[in-house]
């Protein structure tokens, strides 16, 4: 033990490649592995050109800084970190021919010497204007499972990885370039010791009905095997099934668990699961691979693709999502799914979705549905005195409409009132109904079914939604001006704007607070009408789409996420999700719910949808 712990003191104590933390550690023999770079003079300053290892130094956490010169040609210049060797780390990368493109700066992890580019994409790439010719500054600050990169000039990080997708470990470090003229480095420095605070990564919504559950085969040549068939009863018999989880996305990352062949031959793994169904019938399936696959389905071929690099197109970047899909033909109970994926370049992965899956917490059942009435409808609300709903159709080749249609779901009059232009949100007022156009607010005699006002909303840039207190103002949120404006006296004026109203959208009202579906931050705000302050209630999470809103019958409110997803949210801010439509993209807009009887009717716009549900 004595022993064991002289040998970690010396261990700590040992010189580092640099003498003091985040001074620039010079391009030499001592410090640098220059197998694959030469030291060169570039632009006044001694360069690096090709690619070198740090010697001597395990990197967990810390800062990184660079600077680099290039001449626009294509080039992939960047920093591997926490190497655990040479086809195991992490990976930031720069692409100078892609200036000011989405993918001019990208984080990738590498597995077994597989760059997974292809796998993860979205929040771990973004655009950036690439200079040439000049010395560019690099900062990465590393910490877990997070980093910030700045480029350049920019005093705000122009990347933010919320998960850097290799188990956090301490690893070397090196600068990866070309040998040729494209890329120049200088000025490196690292900082272990740096204090760096980072906000808490966002929680990720897997969506809704992923398949998470698979096995995977050990690798095979591609070449040996008969890929337009199901696997034969030999190739069955070597096969060794290892279960996997999907990642939160519904990725099967198979570098993670199968290592690609030494020479590089094209790989083919089998991946299979279990789909059990309760009654013989059609099932959609969305799937994602790369970069080819086949798909089997009972030990029937149903699909066989490939979303390789460049394949499709010469700008076709084989990223993966649930971007194909097929109806499975199944039978009642256990069905086997088996794919075969075979990977070339980028990336080696799969993911499937139930694209048919939808949730429904207990409690709420479904009432009715009517499709293919309306043209895209946006917005309803209920007009308790007549026991009525009103639908607002946003689209219609310029003659959009209100339709008007029972509780029980008759559709009463389609278009009972016509003549405006892209209506979306709506309230009953005594005797007359509301609505929101692109140039104001519309007053309609529910009576005569006619407009009997109009009141322009000067400056307005997308009016969305309105309400009104107790006084009879009525409030008409702006999304695209993130400005709530007030109807004083016939009148219009702006009455709230800032950061904390981005994107406002649904509106309605507590009492003395007006309560706002905010999508800026997919939270559910309160404001104050005294003072105008602004209260946070709860949120639904990064990418929601914050569309209607409702009080419930418990001093609550109902919220809806416009891409499919309806929440409850207690008086304390507790968020349950009670209907997720998601997997079958059934998006839910402006709704109406009735306290008194618990209709919860959701218009769908895209798909000319209007349901109702119970809610208990």
């Amino acid at each position: 033990m004595k022993r064991l712990s002289l040998a970690l003191i010396i261990l700590f104590l040992s010189p580092l490649p640099f003498t003091a933390a985040g001074e620039v550690i010079p391009f030499d023999d001592e410090h640098w592995d220059l197998s694959r770079g030469q030291v060169v003079e570039h632009l006044g300053r001694q360069a690096l050109a090709g690619s070198a290892v740090l010697k001597g130094v395990e990197f967990l956490d810390g800062v990184v800084t660079f600077e680099v010169a290039l001449d626009g040609t294509r080039d992939y210049p960047g920093l591997s970190f926490r190497r655990q060797g040479p086809g195991d780390y992490e990976h930031f990368y720069i692409r100078p021919h892609n200036s000011n493109k989405p993918e001019a700066l990208q984080y990738a992890p590498v597995f077994g010497g597989v760059s997974c580019w292809q796998l993860y994409h979205e929040g771990y790439i973004t655009a950036a204007e690439i200079p040439v010719g000049r010395w560019v500054p690099v900062r990465l600050e590393i910490k877990g499972t997070q980093m910030r990169v700045f480029f350049d000039s920019m005093e705000l990080p122009a990347l933010v990885v919320d998960r850097l997708q290799r188990d956090p470990a301490a690893g070397g470090l090196a600068l990866n370039g070309s040998p040729g003229p494209a890329t120049r480095f200088s000025n490196f420095s690292v900082d272990p010791d740096a204090e760096l605070t980072f906000d808490a990564a966002p929680v990720p919504v897997p969506p809704m009905g992923l398949i998470t559950e698979w096995e995977l085969s050990q690798k095979f040549l591609a070449s040996q095997l008969d890929r337009e068939n199901y696997p034969d009863t030999e190739t069955l018999d070597k096969i060794e099934w290892t279960g996997v989880t999907a990642e939160p996305n519904g990725l099967v990352n198979i570098s993670r668990h199968v290592a690609r062949s030494p020479n590089r031959e094209i790989d083919a793994v089998f991946a299979r699961t279990t789909i059990t169904a309760e009654e013989d019938g059609l099932r959609q399936l969305a799937f994602g691979y790369s970069d080819a696959v086949n798909l089997f389905l009972n030990g029937e071929i149903l699909f066989t693709g490939s979303a390789a690099y460049r394949q499709r197109n010469p700008s076709y970047q084989g990223i993966i999502g649930l971007h194909d899909a097929v109806y499975l033909p199944l039978k009642k109970g256990d069905n086997e799914l088996m794919m075969m994926v075979v990977e070339t370049f980028g990336g080696w992965g799969l993911m499937a979705q139930d694209a048919d899956a939808v949730f429904r917490a207990e409690g709420l059942s479904e009432q009715w549905e009517l499709s293919r009435h309306f043209k895209t409808p946006e917005s309803v609300v209920y007009d308790a005195k007549r026991d009525v709903l009103y639908v607002s159709n946003f689209f219609s080749g310029g003659n959009e409409f209100v339709s008007r249609v029972s509780t029980a779901g008759e559709v009463l009059d389609l278009q009972w009132v016509s003549g405006l232009r892209n209506p979306t949100g709506m309230a009953v007022e005594g005797d007359s109904l509301f609505v929101v156009d692109r140039a104001g607010l519309v007053e309609i005699s529910i009576d005569t079914a006619q407009v009997v006002n109009r009141f322009p909303v000067p400056g307005g840039q997308f009016l969305n939604d309105v309400a009104f207190d107790d006084r009879g103002r009525a409030y008409v949120s702006d999304s695209r001006a993130s400005t709530i404006h007030r109807m004083a006296d016939g009148a219009f004026e702006p009455w709230l704007s800032g950061q904390e109203l981005r994107d406002p959208n649904g509106l309605c009202f507590d009492g003395e607070r007006l309560i706002v579906g905010n999508s800026g931050d997919g939270c559910l705000k309160a404001v104050n009408l005294e003072d105008k302050s602004v209260s946070t209630l709860a949120c639904l999470g990064s990418g929601s789409i914050m569309d209607g809103i409702a009080c419930d019958e418990a001093g609550g409110f109902i919220a809806s996420d416009f891409n499919g997803r309806v929440f409850r949210i207690s008086t304390d801010g507790e968020k349950t999700e009670i209907l997720n439509r998601t997997a079958p993209g059934i998006f839910c807009a402006d709704f109406e719910f009735v306290p008194e009887t618990g209709l919860l009717v959701i218009p769908s716009l895209y798909d000319n949808r209007l349901s109702a549900y119970r809610v208990q």
